[in-house]
């Protein structure tokens, strides 16, 4: 495994990990969620350019579009609990409440 493709795994696992066992705030999950994308991102991009194939450019691309979208409903979502519950907290969460 080439340095490169550690530190993207790396990334990815710390991000996944985070996500895992720091679950405090929503704030703290979505940041997560975002490293994991970013370092998927990043390692789909490089290796549509080691492949030097240009139907393999796409993915990032698609990748990148669907991490705005899920950036702007975790933002939505964040600001709905914080003007419902008055804080961002996932303990104070209830899914069976309505």
């Amino acid at each position: 495994m080439t340095p490169v493709h550690f530190s993207f795994t790396s990334a990815f696992v710390l991000g996944l990990m985070g996500l895992t066992f720091h679950r405090t705030h929503l704030l703290s999950a979505l940041l997560c969620l975002e490293g994991m994308m970013l370092s998927l991102f990043i390692a789909l991009s490089l290796w549509a350019l080691q492949m030097e194939a240009t139907g393999y450019s796409v993915a990032p691309m698609l990748l990148l579009a669907f991490s705005a979208c899920e950036a702007s409903a975790g933002l939505a979502l964040l600001v709905a609990t914080a003007r419902t519950h008055g804080t961002d907290r996932l303990q104070s969460l209830n899914l069976l409440q309505c």
